[in-house]
């Protein structure tokens, strides 16, 4: 009766270690990437300053500094954010905002206010839309892609999570992204974005974490060109601060009005 019973019992106990792989759950990945958005955005209204500098094969060819406020909306969770011009001098004063899914230029010069993509380019590689405080979490649909071990942006070897992400809607600044946190602690490292024919357009490595508004922030992202890996764009964040942002210069409307004596 031993002999038999271990007989029947074998099939059925190598069955149960089959399927208790596909039992253990997988990370939550939209969990994961709310995660590393907290880690990259502070939770209440803020002002930081964002330097953006381009260089050719090691040579610096271009600059641009952006003073930056933001503060996410009490209904969809997205940020809305006004970006002021500081430098070059050709450029002080103009101004960006992003209200939603919308993100209108002004030129205090013409007095002309203009919709404008996400997608265009600012300085670089750096686009639009990367200037501005984004929650992927609300805009893109996250997949888990199981673990990996990759190389940060200071050149260390990390255990990494990795995240596949498809936007939620056409007006998102990339159509695809991976990205990849680190598994102990979900702080981004390493990002790649794709247009909607599925091409790599840039590749993004976020480094430099220090303690900014309560939490290690990166404060540095370099990115790399997806055909020339010599065209790099680094884009440093400094002067964090909390900032009571007022809903007025959140506004299309109010962009003329604006004075930079008032922040």
């Amino acid at each position: 009766m031993r002999r038999i019973s271990t007989t029947l019992l074998s099939p059925l106990l190598a069955t149960l270690a089959l399927l208790a792989g596909p039992l253990q759950a997988a990370p939550d990945a939209q969990q994961l990437l709310a995660a590393s958005d907290s880690i990259r955005n502070p939770d209440k209204p803020f002002a930081l300053t964002t330097t953006l500098t381009e260089y050719r094969k090691g040579k610096q060819v271009d600059s641009s500094a952006l003073a930056i406020y933001s503060r996410a909306d009490a209904k969809s969770g997205q940020f809305r954010s006004l970006l002021r011009f500081v430098a070059p001098v050709r450029d002080t004063g103009k101004l960006m905002l992003k209200n939603g899914n919308e993100l209108w230029f002004h030129d205090p010069a013409s007095k002309g206010t203009i919709r404008i993509s996400p997608q265009q380019r600012l300085l670089g590689q750096a686009a639009n839309g990367d200037v501005v405080t984004v929650n992927l979490s609300l805009d893109y649909r996250a997949e888990y892609s199981g673990e990996e071990s990759i190389q940060d942006g200071e050149k260390q070897t990390r255990a990494s999570q990795k995240l596949n992400l498809t936007a939620n809607n056409p007006e998102v600044t990339y159509h695809r992204i991976e990205l990849w946190l680190d598994a102990g602690n979900q702080r981004p490292l390493k990002a790649k974005f794709y247009s909607e024919s599925n091409r790599l357009l840039k590749t993004a490595y976020y480094r430099k974490y220090q303690n900014e508004l309560g939490r290690e922030r990166p404060t540095e992202t370099v990115i790399i060109d997806g055909l020339d890996p010599n065209w790099v764009t680094v884009m440093r964040f400094s002067d964090y601060a909390w900032k009571d942002v007022p809903e007025s210069w959140l506004q299309r409307d109010y962009l003329p009005r604006f004075k930079p004596e008032l922040d």
